[in-house]
């Protein structure tokens, strides 16, 4: 497909185009203008796909490698052949980005976070290529780094509410909890439908041990939680079912998780990682979850192959172990064969952090608490590296203070009043911490914590 010419337009941010089709300027915005407000009409791209236009096709990649599946890169790369072969005809930020796309699908992630670094200082009005940094930071656990991209386009792009959005939740992730809410707020000011500015001040809230109000927040703004990507809209509901959960409202927490957390798009990876997190969650609070984890596990029975990310794997394993089924252990095969064959720029956390985190988490849920303390013991200082936020990575937290209660000897219940009595002070009105708490006193024969 070659390009006979092209000309110049401009994107809804102010971005030079270069496009053979001047119809395609709004398949464009609608990719622009959706992703950064994490809006489904992102999607929208693919119908120009037909357009040989390197930008047109580059963003086609991009929705095809944010499945997170193993063929998601196979089925990019035709996009990226076409966009590389037109790339003379492109601008250099066009050029930039679909390098770092390449990057990105040939697993080079260090490669990819430069180029959008570059992109954030040269053209700071690239938002997409700042958000899909951002994405790149997050899934290493650079949070210096997520920060620093929002924070270089901020100058010459403070007029968009989402680079708020995004500079909220850097800040959050850099535990920067004041400078995260006044971008929230101020997000949320300019635009009230600002999901990702609303998940920053939930993530403020929750670390802050602010459950009422985080939970009135949150259900205060979740009518404009439409039109989202499944991600965005059972990721914010994911957040209020957490509020529900400590504050001891099990019953609203398990509809939550029935209506708005699973079965919004079955098969997207991130949707079925909110749905492990949140089971696993509410068997640690001591919910019965009945039978739920039977049809998240046929889902995830799909995931054997996939290594897309390391923190997809190891929820992957813990729904498949928790669920009773052997793939789980063809899972843990695959990924001790993979870890010392992943790219460079990740091999470490597969092999360092993943491989012993899956080792601990099939543990306990098999009911070997001692492995499972050993596994989760060996990874817990690194977990950063895996990805993920502070309050997704606490599944992994909660997994490990779980095998220290229930392994149940005088070192390990001390180990775990030592870790539960700090969460008590910094969530004051978390039921659930104030229950484990009261429960392991009891058990070592002390007097309970001060209320």
């Amino acid at each position: 497909m070659a390009l006979s010419s092209t000309t110049r337009f401009t994107d809804s941010l102010g971005n030079p185009i270069s496009l053979a089709d001047p119809t395609s300027t709004g398949a464009v915005n609608a990719f622009v203008e959706g992703f950064i407000s994490c809006e489904a009409r992102a999607v929208d791209v693919l119908a120009a796909q037909n357009d040989p236009s390197p930008i047109v096709q580059a963003y086609c990649a991009t929705l095809h490698l944010f499945a997170e599946s193993r063929d998601a890169a196979s089925n990019a790369r035709p996009f990226i052949e076409r966009a590389q072969a037109a790339a003379a005809t492109a601008t250099p930020r066009e050029q930039r980005y679909i390098a770092a796309v390449v990057a990105w699908a040939d697993g080079d992630i260090a490669q990819a976070i430069a180029l959008h670094h570059e992109q954030a200082r040269e053209h700071p009005r690239d938002l997409a290529s700042l958000k899909l940094g951002q994405y790149h930071c997050f899934n290493t656990g650079d949070c210096p780094g997520m920060l620093r991209l929002a924070l270089a386009a901020l100058p010459a792009a403070g007029d968009v509410p989402y680079l708020h959005g995004m500079a909220a939740f850097g800040y959050e992730q850099c535990h920067l909890m004041r400078d995260a809410e006044t971008s929230a707020r101020r997000a949320i000011s300019m635009e009230r439908k600002e999901p990702w500015a609303h998940h920053a001040l939930g993530h403020v809230m929750l670390t802050e041990g602010r459950l009422t109000e985080g939970l009135a927040f949150m259900r205060s703004v979740s009518d404009t939680w439409v039109g989202l990507n499944s991600f965005m809209v059972t990721h914010n509901w994911w957040h209020v079912a957490l509020f529900l959960i400590d504050l001891g409202h099990d019953a609203e927490a398990l509809e939550v998780y029935d209506r708005q957390v699973w079965g919004v798009v079955k098969e997207y990876s991130q949707d079925q990682i909110g749905a492990v997190s949140l089971l696993a969650r509410f068997e640690l609070a001591g919910i019965d979850v009945g039978d739920r984890w039977v049809d998240l596990a046929d889902h995830l029975a799909l995931r054997l192959d996939d290594h897309v990310l390391p923190f997809l794997d190891l929820q992957y394993l813990y729904g498949l172990a928790r669920a009773d089924r052997p793939e789980a252990d063809r899972l843990m095969r695959n990924i001790e064969a993979f870890a010392p064959k992943a790219p460079p720029s990740t091999r470490d956390a597969w092999q360092r952090v993943c491989v012993p985190a899956a080792q601990g988490l099939r543990a306990h849920a098999r009911g070997d608490f001692n492995s499972a303390i050993e596994g989760l013991g060996l990874a817990l200082p690194r977990l950063i590296e895996i990805g993920g936020s502070h309050a997704q990575r606490d599944l992994f937290e909660q997994v490990y203070l779980d095998a220290l209660i229930r392994n149940g000897t005088e070192a390990t219940l001390t180990g775990a009043q030592g870790i539960l009595q700090q969460q008590v002070n910094g969530q004051p009105e978390s039921t659930r911490l104030r229950r484990q708490a009261e429960a392991v006193y009891a058990r070592l024969g002390r007097p309970a914590f001060n209320r």
